[in-house]
């Protein structure tokens, strides 16, 4: 079962509070109309920053249904499979992102969502995948 908050957000009572009205914003934003791509995006993070992963992966589903050979929308649902614990699923939007042409494989290598992902046995052909393009990674 996904979990909604796999990794400890911690956030300011003051910042909780800034997020929680940027996010009811953005909400009404994207009821008005679905199809805002940098809209979503933005609460797509926002729900992830929140620790409301769940909801950040919905989003991030509705992304690709809008982008689907867009290499971040892509790359932000792996992020969103890392942090639900669907790990094949990570594996598999991860492959398509990096086909797509996603290569910011330094921030790949550190971006705290994927952190459980990377120790993961599915992630070992993605990051032979990446030692294989020769770019350095630390």
């Amino acid at each position: 079962m996904a979990k909604n908050s796999s990794r400890d957000v911690r956030l300011s009572r003051n910042e909780r509070r800034n997020l929680d009205v940027e996010i009811g914003f953005v909400e009404g934003v994207i009821r008005r109309d679905p199809q805002f791509v940098e809209a979503l995006r933005i609460l797509g993070d926002d729900y992830t920053r929140r620790g409301r992963f769940v909801d950040g992966l919905k989003v991030d589903e509705q992304l690709i249904q809008l982008r689907p050979d867009d290499s971040l929308a892509h790359y932000n649902l792996a992020c969103s499979y890392a942090l639900t614990d669907r790990f094949a699923q990570a594996a598999s939007a991860l492959e398509k992102a990096i086909s797509l042409g996603y290569n910011d494989f330094r921030w790949l290598m550190r971006d705290p969502d994927l952190k459980e992902f990377r120790k993961h046995p599915l992630f070992l052909p993605i990051r032979k995948r990446i030692k294989a393009s020769q770019v350095k990674i630390r």
